[in-house]
């Protein structure tokens, strides 16, 4: 499907609305019993073949450079994956993240979390996708080729590394993207320059090993598809306060707009 059969509609929604003019042409171009749908989500327009599970998306306008209303049906997804891993620690951390978000960048999140499969046709309907664990992560071809075509056709990963897990989900991530490395973001990377401006680059919040924090990132055809934060622990930050007694309500302020800012950047990229 060519993405320009959608360039009338993208100036159209910059006038009526995203959500409003896929209830309007969504029955016209693609009745109920279509193979095809189509979504506009906070700033893409996302069609996709339910059948064969391809995904194409386009851009809308956004020249305002704020975030596009989302419905408070829409949810931040985490990853629920085999291998032994605590794939659900940091279990107050997207609700935490979605409020904040409200609060901040006036979007209207739900605050409970989705849980999606790494193999499942569902995580194609979540742009961000957050995992974290302590331990062991496996992908098996099918999952990791499906991980490929979401990230590929406009998904979002952000790895958040809860203290062991580096050495499995670099492993896994070779599955997916055999061609790419992990490659080190410079402070001046756009993800740190949303909202709040983070000119040292990714803050450190939790402490493990007394390393500095580093943010990572796969980057394929120019697009930064997976954000990968080690030494950090975003999603320890995000936690209900108290939870971490030692993490100063300083830090969980700064995971938080570190947080934001991967919302804002995912959603406007």
């Amino acid at each position: 499907m060519s993405k320009f059969l959608f360039i009338p509609f993208m100036v159209i929604a910059a006038f009526i609305g995203h959500n409003r003019l896929t209830d309007l042409i969504e029955p016209i171009l693609f009745p109920a019993n279509s193979l095809i749908s189509i979504r506009l989500l906070t700033g893409r327009l996302i069609a996709r073949s339910h059948s064969a599970g391809w995904q194409g998306e386009v851009s809308l306008p956004n020249t305002n450079k704020q975030l596009i209303s989302i419905t408070g049906n829409y949810r931040l997804a985490r990853l629920k994956y085999e291998g032994g891993g605590d794939w659900y620690g940091d279990r107050t951390a997207l609700g935490n993240l979605a409020l904040f978000c409200n609060e901040q960048l006036k979007t209207d999140f739900n605050p409970e979390e989705a849980v999606v499969e790494p193999g499942s046709q569902e995580i194609f309907q979540f742009p961000y996708v957050f995992v974290t664990g302590h331990g062991n992560i496996l992908l098996n071809n099918q999952e990791a080729d499906n991980m490929r075509k979401y990230l590929i056709a406009g998904g979002f990963l952000h790895i958040s590394d809860n203290y062991g897990f580096n050495k499995f989900i670099r492993i896994e991530m070779k599955k997916v993207f055999p061609e790419l490395e992990f490659v080190e973001l410079p402070y001046s990377y756009p993800v740190f320059h949303q909202k709040f401006n983070f000119s040292g680059g990714l803050p450190k919040i939790h402490e493990h090993d007394g390393k500095r924090a580093q943010a990572f990132g796969l980057i394929y055809k120019g697009r930064l598809v997976c954000f990968y934060d080690f030494e950090c622990d975003l999603g320890n930050g995000w936690e209900d306060m108290g939870t971490y007694p030692d993490d100063p309500p300083a830090k969980h302020r700064q995971a938080l707009e570190m947080g934001a800012n991967l919302i804002s950047y995912v959603f406007m990229q």
